[in-house]
C-alpha cells in the first residue's frame, strides 16, 4: 500500500527539480513542437529519472560522495557536449528560413540520433546526479521503513506527468511555430542557454572541485595530513 506522506514528498520534491529552463526540457520541447520521436524521448527522460533516483535511495549517492573524479569528468564531458549542440542550434537559426520547417523530412532526427541526444542530454549534465541521485535520493533513503518505494513511486510519476505534458503538450504551440521565424527565435534561445551552461558548468566546476583529476585530491589530502606514527618535534 502506498503512503500518503512519502508519496506526496517524492512527487514535490521530484517536480521542484524538474520544472525548470534546462537543456534536458529544452530538448523534449523542441522534439515536441516537431512531432519527432515524442513518445521514445518522454520515455527515456522519465524511466531515467527513477532509475536514478532509485539508485541514489539505494545508495549510489554515498558511493559517487567518495569519487571526486566522477565530477570532473561528468563536469568537462557535459560541458563539450552542451557546446557543441549549442553550436548546432545557433547554426539552425541562422540557416534560411527554409531548413527550420517543422514538417521537411531532411531535417528530421532518426529515432537512435533522437535517444542519442536524449541520453547525453540527461547523462551528461553532472547536477543530473547532484540533484536527482544524491539530493533525492538521499532524501528517499532516508524515508521511514516502507516509504521508500511510495516516494520513488510519486517521484516517478511527477517525473512522467512533467516530460509527457512537455512533449504532447508542445504541439499546442504549433500555430506560433509554423512561421520559420519563430523557429529561429527559438534555436537562437536554445543556443546560447546551451553555451551559457556550459561556461556555468566549467566556472562552478572550478570554483567548486577545482576541476583535478582523479588522483589529484586524494594525494593532495595525503601531504597535508601528517603520518600518524611520526613522532611530535
Amino acid at each position: 500500500m502506498i503512503t500518503a506522506t512519502p508519496f506526496l514528498t517524492g512527487f514535490a520534491l521530484s517536480a521542484a527539480f524538474i520544472v525548470a529552463i534546462g537543456a534536458q526540457n529544452a530538448f523534449v520541447l523542441r522534439q515536441g513542437l516537431r512531432r519527432e520521436h515524442v513518445g521514445p524521448v518522454v520515455l527515456f527522460c522519465a524511466l531515467a529519472d527513477v532509475i536514478l533516483m532509485g539508485a541514489g535511495v539505494a545508495g549510489l549517492g554515498a558511493a559517487l560522495e567518495r569519487l571526486p573524479c566522477l565530477v570532473t569528468v561528468l563536469t568537462l564531458g557535459g560541458a563539450l557536449f552542451l557546446t557543441w549542440y549549442g553550436a548546432g542550434a545557433l547554426r539552425r537559426a541562422l540557416r534560411p528560413a527554409g531548413g527550420l520547417l517543422a514538417d521537411q523530412p531532411a531535417a528530421a532526427l532518426t529515432l537512435r540520433a533522437a535517444l542519442a541526444r536524449t541520453a547525453g542530454f540527461t547523462l551528461l549534465n553532472p547536477h543530473v546526479y547532484l540533484d536527482t541521485v544524491l539530493l533525492v535520493g538521499g532524501i528517499g533513503a532516508a524515508q521511514p521503513p516502507g516509504g521508500q518505494p511510495a516516494f520513488l513511486a510519486g517521484a516517478g510519476m511527477a517525473s512522467a506527468f512533467w516530460f509527457a505534458a512537455l512533449g504532447y503538450g508542445a504541439r499546442l504551440l504549433a500555430p506560433l511555430f509554423s512561421r520559420p521565424a519563430a523557429w529561429r527565435v527559438l534555436d537562437g534561445m536554445i543556443g546560447l542557454t546551451m553555451l551559457a551552461m556550459a561556461a556555468g558548468l566549467v566556472v562552478h566546476g572550478r570554483r567548486e572541485h577545482g576541476l583535478q583529476g582523479c588522483g589529484t585530491r586524494s594525494s593532495s589530502r595525503q601531504r597535508a595530513e601528517p603520518r600518524s606514527g611520526a613522532s611530535p618535534p
